[in-house]
């Protein structure tokens, strides 16, 4: 399991286009982004480099979370 923390996410519309960019990334089995805490958990084998670049192709701003 992978923690991002997603930065710039301000409604539902931001955090279904995180979900899909995270789906859409090779090995990720399950993406569940949570709008108000502003973080995502991947479950899969996809790197995290891999996770970040989708997101940021989104328009936000993604990091491993602490």
């Amino acid at each position: 399991m992978t923690e991002l923390k997603i930065e710039g996410m301000s409604c539902s519309h931001c955090s279904a286009a995180v979900k899909r960019a995270l789906e859409g990334v090779d090995g990720v089995t399950t993406a569940e982004v949570d709008l108000q805490a502003g973080r995502a958990t991947v479950q899969g084998s996809a790197p995290v480099a891999e996770l970040v670049a989708a997101v940021a192709e989104e328009g936000y701003t993604a990091t491993p979370a602490a």
